[in-house]
């Protein structure tokens, strides 16, 4: 069967200036979705956001516990005939992955778009992923928009494909991309009606009997999409000099066109599948073909297995962003243009500024008691991993999300560690992906410490609402998660719940916590200063008469305070910065000589 899908019409009933996230979310409104769910993180986390911004009878848009959970909500609505859609960040396709492997061979029914943000160079994530990989493991077509109009563009086309070929439909960005801005010619939105639920459990059941024959359904799906490729408006053959062509897509696309504008050009808008035959009359028609591709060489190698030869990642690195610089450097390689004048230095060393805890962050003092408390400390991910360096350098481990409760498990397992062992999780984390290890844990009886760090917001991702929080993305009234109980709930016997401004009782917490045998947890809870609004109150400032230069302040990596001009004993004393100061008083509390006192208002 010979299926085709029209392109998007370019409506230009209005351009915005859009980030590429807010082109996405704009494209899913257009397109008519009537559901929409992700967990945040950076880069995608506007998205959703955005998605919010639109009429609640419009569409249903919230934040879900983990990325799995929120692939499966939008599964659940394409599977009951409306269109959905489902974002989040690279690392979160690994939570998600498990759904989306099965998803595959069931189909999509009502639409079901999957956007994948990846963050080459590594700019707030724990690794580099190419989503493009996962796309073809699964089976699943990948579309990779170059810039904001694309972003809103391809949008609309990725459902048009999942419902004409019933197939999920990656649509994958970048961080360049997503927080790209601007101008997008828009349209209006349209509303499919719904297609009611698909009662077929021969193909929504996936037992083996039904997977073993939707398998080579998948595979019939891919050979479809291929020839749909090769005439659709994903692939496009820019003419020009025949001396080398360029096979790119994504953002690599407009650094290839700013670096080599005469040069012939086949810009793909997807990586899988590929249009085969497309590729190889390009091939044919220039001298040498070389492919420019970010992270992985995916398209090289699958142009390499078409028996065409062609040059790729032995002139772009596979690590970290492209930019038009390294481009060129690879085209000079190559001995196809010149090289790049060299740059002129200015020997100038820019000052250091480590990433350090805002000014009264609720996570320092926990970190600080930790350290001063000798113990081997596995992290998770969220804005405490800053704890890992100095100057509180109190976390020993962080591998992902969710993973410190089942890593401080092995550790005490294994009989080998000699210090006490605490896992430290933030609640949106502990929500994501905690309670399962904190379960287990408590099922091995091992000996360890868990810090759950409730700030009250996912503060790392810009402060978005979760289910500890009360409230829904739109503000709205929600049940809220009570850590105590749920703890018990699972078995766990001792549970403390702290203010860890109070240092002195976060501290005994903390000791018997260690003490105890078997699981313990310390809730820490005290507000994020930023999220949801900034908290200020009375700034503190240093009696630079009494201060003895000792530095325990320093230890706490406060933004807020820095060293002053006076020296005592050959060592600086500091001095506090009261228009960032947010009046914690910790630096206070661990100063032994009481030289850190409120600063006293000036009457009128």
């Amino acid at each position: 069967m010979n299926l085709q899908v029209r392109e998007v019409e370019a409506v230009s009933e209005q351009s915005l200036p859009l980030m590429g996230n807010e082109a996405i979310a704009r494209g899913a409104w257009e397109a008519g979705v009537r559901v929409a769910s992700a967990y945040p993180g950076t880069p995608s986390t506007e998205i959703l956001e955005s998605l919010a911004g639109y009429p609640a009878s419009d569409l249903y848009a919230d934040w879900s516990t983990n990325e799995k959970v929120a692939l499966d909500v939008a599964i659940g609505a394409a599977l009951s005939g409306v269109r959905a859609i489902c974002t989040m960040k690279h690392v979160g396709l690994n939570v998600a992955s498990d759904s989306l492997m099965s998803q595959s061979y069931i189909g999509a029914h009502g639409g079901l778009v999957l956007v994948v943000c990846d963050d080459p160079g590594i700019h707030s994530s724990q690794n580099e992923q190419d989503t493009r990989l996962f796309a073809k493991l699964a089976g699943v077509p990948v579309l990779e928009p170059s810039d904001a109009q694309e972003a809103y563009d391809f949008t609309k086309l990725a459902f048009e494909i999942s419902e004409a070929f019933d197939t999920p439909v990656i649509l994958r960005s970048t961080t360049r991309l997503s927080h790209t801005r601007s101008l997008v010619r828009v349209g209006t939105r349209k509303t499919p009606p719904s297609k009611g639920f698909v009662n077929a459990p021969t193909r929504t059941v996936t037992i083996p009997a039904n997977a073993r024959r939707l398998h080579p359904k998948v595979i019939e799906r891919e050979a479809k999409l291929a020839r749909y490729l090769e005439d659709s408006p994903l692939t496009r053959w820019e003419k020009g000099d025949t001396r080398f062509g360029i096979v790119t897509g994504a953002t690599s696309y407009l650094y290839v066109k700013e670096v080599a504008p005469t040069a012939s050009v086949l810009k793909l808008g997807t990586a899988y599948p590929l249009p085969e035959a497309a590729i190889a009359a390009f091939a044919a028609s220039v001298d040498r073909l070389i492919v420019v591709e970010e992270l992985e060489p995916v398209l090289e190698k699958d142009i390499r297995a078409l028996g065409i030869p062609a040059e790729g990642k032995s002139l772009f690195p596979r690590v970290g962003e492209l930019s038009p610089e390294l481009v060129r450097a690879g085209l000079a390689k190559a001995g196809l243009m010149e090289a790049a004048p060299p740059t002129v230095s200015l020997d100038i060393e820019p000052m250091a500024r480590p990433p350090v805890l805002c000014s009264g962050c609720p996570h320092t003092a926990t970190f600080l008691a930790l350290r001063g408390l000798d113990t081997r400390v596995a992290g998770d991910i969220g804005c405490y991993t800053l704890a890992a360096v100095e100057p509180l350098r109190s976390i020993d481990t962080t591998v992902c999300m969710g993973a410190s409760i089942a890593n401080a498990t092995g550790m005490a397992l294994s009989g080998s560690e000699t210090k006490p062992i605490v896992a430290t999780i933030g609640d949106s984390t502990f929500l994501h992906s905690g309670i399962p290890p904190l379960i287990d844990a408590v099922y091995h009886r091992a000996n360890i410490a868990v810090v759950i760090l409730d700030n009250g917001i996912t503060a790392m991702t810009g402060g978005q609402h979760h289910p500890g929080t009360g409230r829904t993305l739109r503000g709205q009234p929600a049940p809220k998660v009570d850590y105590e109980k749920l703890c018990r709930a699972v078995g766990v016997d001792w549970i403390r719940t702290v203010d860890p401004y109070e240092v002195g009782r976060l501290y005994q917490a903390l000791r018997e916590a260690i003490a105890f045998k078997g699981v313990a947890v310390v809730i820490a809870q005290r507000p994020c200063v930023l999220d949801p609004i900034k908290i200020k109150g009375t700034p503190l400032a240093v009696n630079a008469a009494n201060c003895v230069a000792c530095q325990s302040c320093m230890n706490l990596g406060c933004p807020s305070i820095t060293w002053s001009d006076d020296v005592h004993d050959g060592r600086h004393k500091v001095k506090i910065d009261s228009s960032t100061c947010i009046g914690c008083t910790v630096c206070a509390q661990v100063c032994p000589s009481d030289c850190i006192q409120p600063v006293q208002p000036v009457m009128p």
